[in-house]
């Protein structure tokens, strides 16, 4: 009697049999299905998301404890060498390269995913390019803060008129302004170096012998992370 009600209900209860055929995944290409070099380059950016998150929210917590903070359009009013006030048009240009870089390292990853040596090469040597005018650009802006403003880490003379006459303005400003920016440009300069490593590799056929072209796409990661990060810094900097 056990036998035939056992039999019964194997019988008539349905059994998934794509579970023992196909795995435990439904939904398409499985999203864990990434190599480990990927997988770390995602866990390095997302610490160093939280590095510049903890530099970026102290900024904003001292810089709103503060009775008065310079003006960024008084500030940052030079470009390059051309006479007047231009407020902001030098870092406008900076995040335009920026921007313009991100741009073409995309293109260069579409290209490598193609197995295109060559048009993969062509972007890489533009957005090397990019970074490197990236860093003129602010080696510049650097420059005139320290050399005709005055700016260091500790004094400022960026703060009220009073009488005609400019007053000191909070120190902390040159403080977190060469820390952040600094940070940030060590990103950008290690970016180009990897970017230049990647393109001596591809140059050598190294990847075209491997198959695949998957470090560009990592340096990629690395590339595009360090772009999102300057909005953010373009924001608290110049615009708020």
């Amino acid at each position: 009697m056990s036998n035939s009600v056992t039999a019964t209900a194997t019988a008539t209860t349905p059994v998934d049999t794509t579970t023992h055929t196909r795995g435990w995944w439904r939904g398409g290409v499985s999203p864990f299905n990434v190599s480990y070099g990927k997988l770390m380059m995602w866990i390095f950016l997302l610490s160093d998301t939280f590095t510049f998150c903890a530099l970026l929210v102290s900024y904003g917590s001292t810089r709103f404890s503060e009775p008065y903070w310079p003006d960024p359009n008084h500030v940052f009013d030079k470009f390059f060498f051309l006479e007047g006030d231009l407020p902001l048009v030098s870092v406008s240009l900076m995040t335009f390269i920026l921007i313009v870089s991100s741009v073409t390292m995309v293109l260069a990853v579409h290209a490598g995913h193609k197995m295109r040596r060559k048009e993969t090469a062509k972007w890489m040597v533009f957005t090397i390019i990019g970074g490197l005018l990236f860093l003129g650009c602010q080696a510049f802006e650097w420059a005139d803060l320290i050399m005709e403003k005055g700016v260091t880490t500790a004094h400022n003379m960026l703060g009220p008129i009073v009488n005609g006459h400019p007053t000191p303005g909070p120190g902390t400003f040159g403080a977190f302004f060469f820390l952040i920016t600094g940070f940030h440009g060590c990103h950008v300069f290690s970016g180009v170096v990897l970017n230049v490593v990647i393109l001596i590799n591809i140059l050598k056929g190294t990847y075209d012998k491997r198959g695949h072209y998957e470090m560009v796409e990592k340096v990629g990661l690395y590339w595009h992370f360090v772009d999102l990060v300057w909005v953010y810094v373009f924001t608290c900097f110049y615009l708020l």
